[in-house]
């Protein structure tokens, strides 16, 4: 890989870690503005806005970019720059129809979602039919945005991209909260309003990203001109044919990329309605919504986003060898892919759940309900990053079919099982049936990775099962040590849990990497990054 391929892509996975991160911890002022009621609220229009918006752009920018790429490779420069021409319009009219779609369906979401349980409902069908029209102005602008920003990594240029995420993500978060406050504070609105305003910063922060995106265009349009020069003209593919490749390239992404929305989409449907069948107000069966999709979730997608970041460079090169047919590179390159999401993922997600009531105190508050279900939800974090992965695989093996097959199994799975499981283990129940969704969607993901890839699977479980066994001892300790400490300082109060998540993490790191290096597995995960490492610590290699 050239060194300017290389330094884009770190540059592109940094501003999508950045702003992963960014989105993570504006929920702890925000929640602190808006309360479980405020939270409730935004999670019933952010799951449809999330489904409408991946439909819509959901691997749009790498199917741009690769298109672009295979053709600029050629010399073919006129062939990227005619899809952008024309992507403009596509865009701006699918984003149009989303918004309109969307934004004239709100009132019939709104009634599926919310809970008709008595008097007591604060969360209203006329609420949610604001808030969810509030954001689907959103769609308008993002399609758009993401064609611009396929069109620049397609010229191997990731800055743009990277540059724009963050930006947007940070005009977004600066909206909702100026906007939450104000409204709630100094103008003495009302909740609905607040929120209505907090998802309408979606619409803000997009049109922040484009900005920079259009101050980017500006400034490199003389070198591609000078690029469209030096066009071949070799090529006349017509627009049917373009785009026909694009939907190609980019329906997988889709797939994968709605996976998540639609399981909460199935709960937004069900969870509230469920609840109150067995007996609890509405009131208490909105608050448990937020605290499952949107509370304890914003936590459990921590461990997911870092460990596929790594794991998904490798993707390309399973590509490589499998187009090359060299089934031993490929054969290491799958173990190395699993190893590295494994031994990522599983700590994280074990160290989160056991941490799970001093966590859900420093971003919320001191909740029991919460403290439950976030240490239930937790280890499905792992499941969630396994599901990527393998779908990404497939597409690398080119059997992304498969991918809509294992998907709908999920779904079906999930929408089976969700109101039984509910009935039977409330809030828990959901988080269950999202666990054995994705657990099935996995296990065809990985029968099809075996069956065409020809992948033997002893090896990567036998380095699963040591992974899980250090993740094991590292849990014992840190949960020893919490007792302890417990003891002096409270999980209840927001700076003291902040003091028990630094000391049990550092505690759980430090056996967890002690062990893998010990067993020398850190070594041959990470190679001569950890051998370098080891030399500037004076440490034995």
């Amino acid at each position: 890989m050239s060194s300017k391929l290389l330094r884009g892509t770190f540059i592109l996975t940094l501003g999508t870690i950045l702003s992963k991160v960014l989105g993570l911890f504006y929920v702890i002022p925000f929640y602190a503005i808006v309360k479980d009621y405020g939270t409730a609220l935004y999670s019933f229009s952010y799951i449809p806005y999330t489904i409408f918006i991946s439909i819509a752009t959901a691997g749009v920018p790498l199917a741009v970019s690769k298109f672009i790429a295979k053709y600029n490779a050629m010399g073919e420069y006129a062939v990227g720059r005619k899809l952008f021409k024309s992507g403009i319009a596509v865009m701006l009219a699918t984003g149009t129809i989303s918004f309109l779609v969307m934004y004239f369906t709100a009132p019939v979401l709104a009634e599926m979602a919310i809970s008709t349980g008595g008097e007591d409902v604060e969360v209203t069908a006329e609420d949610a039919t604001t808030v969810i029209r509030a954001v689907s102005f959103a769609l308008i602008v993002v399609p758009f945005m993401s064609l611009i920003r396929g069109f620049f990594q397609g010229h191997q240029s990731m800055g743009p991209s990277a540059v724009s995420q963050v930006v947007e993500q940070i005009v977004r978060i600066i909206f909702v909260l100026a906007g939450a406050y104000i409204v709630l504070h100094l103008l003495g609105g009302s909740i609905v309003t607040a929120v209505s305003v907090a998802t309408f910063a979606a619409f803000i922060g997009a049109i922040g990203g484009l900005a920079i995106l259009g101050w980017y265009w500006f400034k490199r349009k003389p070198y591609l001109d000078e690029l469209l020069k030096e066009d071949k003209g070799t090529m006349d593919i017509s627009l049917k044919e373009i785009y026909k490749e694009i939907l190609l390239y980019a329906a997988p992404f889709v797939f994968v990329g709605i996976a998540n929305p639609l399981f909460q989409f199935i709960d937004m449907m069900t969870f509230s309605k469920t609840m109150t069948t067995i007996g609890f107000s509405g009131n208490e069966a909105n608050a448990a919504f937020s605290v499952l999709n949107f509370q304890t979730h914003k936590l459990v997608i921590i461990p997911v986003s870092l460990a596929m970041a790594f794991s998904l460079t490798l993707v390309p090169s399973i590509t490589k060898a499998f187009v090359e047919n060299d089934r031993k590179g490929m054969r290491r390159q799958l173990d190395q892919t699993f190893q590295v999401l494994m031994f990522l993922t599983v700590p994280a997600a074990v160290g989160l759940s056991l941490l799970a009531e001093p966590m859900f105190t420093v971003f919320y508050k001191h909740n029991s309900l919460g403290t439950e279900v976030l240490m239930t939800y937790a280890p499905v974090a792992i499941l969630f990053a396994l599901y990527s992965v393998t779908a990404a695989i497939l597409q690398g093996i080119n059997e992304q079919r498969f991918t809509i097959l294992s998907l709908l199994t999920g779904l079906l799975v999930k929408l089976s099982l969700n109101i039984p499981l509910i009935k039977l283990f409330e809030t828990q129940g959901a988080v269950l049936s999202t666990a054995l969704g994705y657990a099935a969607a996995i296990i065809i993901n990985m029968l099809v990775i075996k069956t065409f890839a020809k992948y033997p699977m002893g090896f990567v479980t036998r380095r699963i099962i040591l992974i899980l066994l250090f993740s094991g001892l590292m849990a014992g300790v840190t949960a020893a040590f919490y007792k302890v400490i417990v003891q002096f300082l409270s999980p209840a109060a927001k700076f003291q849990s902040i003091m028990i998540i630094v000391i049990c993490a550092v505690i759980g790191s430090v056996v967890y990497f002690y062990l893998g290096f010990r067993s020398k597995l850190v070594d041959r995960l990470f190679g001569d990054r950890v051998t370098r490492l080891k030399q500037k610590l004076r440490l034995p290699v």
